[in-house]
């Protein structure tokens, strides 16, 4: 940082305002607003005041007094008093194919009406791109944009944000004019990552929300129902159209005990994915409960339920807890939603939106002592690993993983709050009194432009930058792979990373896929970091000091609310107002190889599918970082074609044993997205033949789109991550799950598929059976491949039209 001060009222030019450090940005008259800038500060005041950000109370207790007409013996969880208050039609969601409302869980259809949308800036080009086809005036429900994906970290915030927003101006200028146009709240760069900002300001307790990222999930900390979708779903609330979710089940974690020492929020979801798997919290909602929760800040149960995407859950929530939402939103300025809140929480059980009934029945429950709760490590390349600190050594030796690792990151959308923060630097206090400095490379992100500010303010920042620490720029970096390594770590170069984040698949971080990160608590990180050494555990051993001494960490401490408040920020952060303005034009340039106007897929042919081809057959976990990577490829998520030349490049081939290689009928080698514009090219329709969990990880739709786009038109696996498998279906591709897993076995790359009843299954709304008849594409041999689905009578509808868009389209016209 720059060792200097302006006085007030020097001179600046606008376009290097946020290149200077931010102690002396604070000093400087704000600059006028243009696109891709900050905010200008006239701006902020009229963006949505608190009662926009306000559920709708009053409607959703009536509709949950229809609710209680309808079910009227029924003991209801916190999850199904909330998502049933969303119905659009509560009697045809709970009674029709339910047995009368008694089985409800994984059998129910219901169709939602979500109160709030919010995007983030890769996957919003593309939900917009579809909105736009609708061809209406503005959102039917509040929405907002967060431009946090395409900041890349390397030389810190004051060189990073800048770049970045000169290098993605085309795409900032699409979104903001597109916001503007359709009254969507336009977070500028550097404003935050979503699921932060999204709970410092539009959270709420008995809010219902979607969101285009698969973390949305973290707004549960703040008892609300927030799913992460893909952009088509995310256009179903947009445009006033009902959102379609299969009934979850419901799974209970009750929290007992208190947590102490070393053991954090962080360490329950890490302990819980150990426990349940990738694939365990698949078709639930998983709903906190129980004497343990009083004993958590609200960003610490944030951060338990982002990390729900681990597991695969729809979404996780948490009971309304009066002492640590209601001082959480006095925080950030939300008392009447506080009071609000506390008032249906005092109400009468049947009219109590905010707390489960009593008697009511989970299908499945878990219980965890916080008292007895150890901290845990979980990797490599997997979320689920999950081993206790105090025999991570012993793994670490097995296992034969890296004894040291080169940095250690902390923050990002999981663990960025202002507890989080001053527990770390608690432990960076004592390290530098004792005079030590990291021996890994140390990075910061805060969550958001308040969070920064308010650490900044209260000396927090110092302590770190002090330290050695490089403070990152108030986005997601390095957690999805916004990273440009600068310490000399070659690609296929063996090595470790301990991070604060939630998700560690191979190449996530940094594009090196040897590269092993390890999940821990901000805190562990932290201390670890002054070792470099994956063996090391901060409970029990010694740092060696020069003078001879041994240096030994105590526990963390820290403040969950910032005790003078939350400082404001830089103004020029603040997001656009909620309201349309027609006269905007929205800014795609027709030469840009960065956006694209979306032409509608064709519609499903008059008969059954043939003649398909296998393009692959994927061995082993296909996340979607596997089918559309991130990192530098997010620069094309609003050019269809052109982020379709990533598709399946991860992916490993069950014939080829190789990542991203595949075999042409006629023996010639390709990688798979050049297979498939070979095959797309020459009208060759094709399908994609996988193993467990297909699609697990983040909401992205563009695994669903490119495929599609490329000429895809099946995917059969041995079973789906929830999002995914909606996002196949929205865009015309249908998915399908083997009857007999054996059968994956008995295929390979290049055989022929047909389909037999799959036509006679979509025009009767789901109803049928469906069978594969498969040719083997190196002998004489055919047989049938009997397979199951989960399609809807809508779902249906989407894959006749060709597309979810072409069907709300078409809707859109005739209305």
């Amino acid at each position: 940082m720059l060792a200097m001060r302006r006085t007030r009222g020097a001179p600046v030019a606008s376009h290097n305002f946020l290149a200077l450090p931010s102690g002396v940005r604070q000093l400087l008259p704000l600059p006028r607003r243009t696109f891709a800038t900050a905010t200008n500060a006239s701006t902020s005041a009229v963006a949505s005041d608190v009662s926009s950000r306000t559920p709708p109370y009053s409607r959703l207790l009536k509709r949950l007094r229809e609710v209680r007409r309808l079910l009227p013996t029924r003991a209801l969880t916190l999850a199904e008093k909330i998502l049933f208050s969303h119905l659009d039609n509560p009697e045809e969601s709970l009674l029709e194919g339910t047995n009368n409302g008694a089985d409800i869980r994984g059998r129910a259809t219901l169709k939602l009406k979500p109160d709030r949308v919010a995007m983030q800036d890769a996957s919003a080009q593309m939900a917009l791109l579809q909105f736009m086809t609708c061809n209406l005036p503005s959102t039917a429900v509040p929405a907002s944009i967060h431009c946090d994906h395409m900041i890349v970290g390397e030389k810190g915030a004051d060189t990073d944000l800048p770049n970045s927003i000169t290098g993605n101006k085309e795409v900032y200028d699409f979104l903001e004019s597109a916001a503007k146009k359709y009254g969507i709240e336009f977070w500028p760069p550097g404003a935050g990552i979503i699921h932060q900002a999204v709970l410092e300001n539009y959270a709420a307790p008995g809010l219902m929300m979607l969101g285009t990222d698969s973390h949305t999930p973290n707004a549960g900390g703040l008892a609300a129902i927030a799913i992460g979708v893909g952009g088509a779903d995310a256009v179903d609330a947009l445009v006033d159209a009902p959102w379609e979710l299969k009934a979850p089940k419901v799974r209970g974690v009750r929290l007992e005990g208190k947590l102490s020492g070393w053991a954090s929020p962080k360490d329950v979801i890490l302990h819980l994915a150990g426990k349940l798997t990738v694939r365990g919290g698949t078709g639930y909602i998983v709903e906190y409960y129980g004497p343990g929760v009083e004993s958590l800040s609200c960003t610490g149960m944030a951060t338990i339920s982002n990390m729900g995407a681990e597991i695969g859950a729809t979404t996780s929530i948490f009971q309304f807890t009066p002492s640590a939402h209601i001082p959480y939103l006095h925080s950030t300025h939300r008392g009447s939603i506080a009071d609000q809140a506390a008032a249906i929480a005092a109400s009468p059980e049947p009219h109590n939106l905010l707390i489960a009934d009593s008697g009511a029945e989970y299908d499945d429950e878990v219980v965890i002592n916080l008292s007895e709760l150890e901290p845990h490590i979980n990797g490599p390349f997997t979320p689920d690993l999950s081993t206790p600190l105090s025999i991570f050594k012993q793994a670490v030796e097995a296992n034969h993983w890296p004894q040291t690792f080169g940095a250690g990151l902390i923050g990002s959308c999981t663990n960025s709050s202002y507890a989080d923060m001053t527990r770390c630097e608690s432990l960076v206090r004592q390290a530098s009194a004792a005079g030590l400095k990291p021996k890994a490379d140390f990075f910061i992100t805060p969550g958001s432009e308040q969070i920064r500010a308010t650490v900044d303010r209260d000396g927090t920042m110092q302590t770190f930058e002090e330290a050695g620490g490089m403070v990152l720029a108030n986005a997601c970096g390095p957690c999805i792979g916004q990273w440009s390594r600068t310490d000399g770590v070659s690609k296929g170069e063996d090595n470790a990373i301990f991070t604060s984040y939630n998700r560690n698949f191979p190449g996530r971080n940094d594009g090196n896929r040897r590269t092993m990160n390890f999940l821990a608590s901000p805190e562990l990180v932290t201390a670890m970091s002054y070792t470099g050494r994956t063996d090391f555990n901060p409970m029990t051993d010694s740092i060696p000091l020069p003078d001879g001494q041994q240096f030994r960490f105590d526990p963390p401490l820290g403040t969950d609310l910032p005790s003078a408040g939350f400082a404001a920020g830089n103004p020029l952060f603040q997001p656009t107002p909620p309201t349309p303005v027609s006269s905007v034009e929205i800014v795609i340039d027709p030469s840009s190889d960065r956006l694209a106007v979306l032409e509608p897929f064709e519609p499903f042919p008059q008969g059954e599918l043939s003649g398909m081809k296998v393009l692959v057959k994927v061995k082993g976990q296909c996340t979607t970082d596997t089918i559309s990577a991130a990192g530098p490829w997010l620069k094309y998520k609003g050019h269809l074609p052109n982020i379709s030349e990533n598709t399946l490049i991860g992916a490993i081939s069950a014939d080829t044993e190789a990542v991203n290689t595949v075999a042409d009928v006629d023996g010639s080698t390709h990688t798979i997205p050049e297979l498939a514009s070979k095959w797309k090219a020459a009208g060759q329709p094709w399908i994609v033949v996988a193993e467990h969990n297909y699609g697990e990880g983040s909401a992205r739709e563009h695994a669903a789109l490119q495929p599609r786009y490329l000429g895809g038109r099946i995917v059969l696996a041995k079973s789906f991550a929830r999002i995914h498998e909606t996002n196949l279906k929205k865009q015309g591709v249908v998915p399908l799950t083997f009857a007999n897993e054996a059968d994956y076995d008995r295929m390979s790359g290049c055989d022929e598929v047909s389909t037999e009843g799959l036509y006679d299954v979509l025009r009767h709304g789901g109803n049928g059976t469906v069978n594969l008849v498969v040719k083997k594409s190196k002998s004489d041999e055919e047989f049938s491949v009997p397979v199951k689905f989960n399609l809807s009578k809508d779902q249906c509808g989407f894959i006749l039209a060709g597309s979810a868009l072409n069907l709300l389209s078409q809707r859109s016209k005739g209305a």
